[in-house]
């Protein structure tokens, strides 16, 4: 090979050991770099953000938290008071909008004057499914002029052993209610 120094087999041994560095294990070329790595601080990180925002959606949801409701407690007189002759009508009132009336009368069976009473109204729809759910105050029903008025309780009571006509007036009853009767159960009564 012409313009290249020979270079003999000795001379080649003496250059490799020169470079080799059997400390490291290899050749003195492919050392590592004198800098430092960084650590790798993801994998941490991620772990302690999913920590934290799982103690906050923890803290969250137990401050949120409401207490379990319970069952509305009917009142023990309740059961004297007794629906009879439900009618139901609807009609439009002067803006156009559909009212629906439930009319029957209302007895006091007990031994107390009635002034007033909320009654739970429940409408279902065509699977028996609650729909809509009202709790009206009891109306009962004056004729004191050519259309019957409705009355609060507390101006006319129902006394013992008395049955009174009365009327409950929705505005507004969920398109899904299946025309039925709906349910009536007393929630709140005062008597006296």
């Amino acid at each position: 090979m012409r313009g290249q120094p020979y270079h003999s087999d000795q001379e080649i041994a003496r250059n490799f050991h020169n470079q080799y560095n059997p400390d490291m294990g290899g050749l003195d070329l492919i050392q590592p770099s004198p800098g430092t790595q960084e650590p790798d601080h993801s994998r941490r990180f991620i772990i302690v953000a999913i920590f934290v925002v799982g103690s906050i959606a923890l803290l969250v949801a137990l401050l949120l938290r409401q207490s379990p409701k319970s069952a509305p407690q009917i009142p023990p007189y309740a059961a004297e008071i007794k629906f009879s002759d439900l009618k139901m009508s609807q009609s439009q009132n002067f803006v156009g909008a559909s009212v629906t009336y439930v009319d029957g009368n209302i007895t006091n069976t007990g031994k107390k004057d009635v002034t007033h009473a909320i009654v739970r109204v429940i409408f279902r729809d065509s699977y028996r499914q609650v729909a809509q759910v009202e709790q009206v105050p009891i109306k009962v029903l004056r004729t004191s002029g050519p259309y019957p008025d409705t009355v609060d309780l507390a101006a006319v009571p129902l006394a013992s052993g008395q049955t009174k006509p009365f009327r409950l007036i929705f505005e507004h009853v969920s398109e899904q209610w299946n025309q039925t009767y709906p349910e009536l159960q007393i929630t709140d009564v005062t008597a006296k």
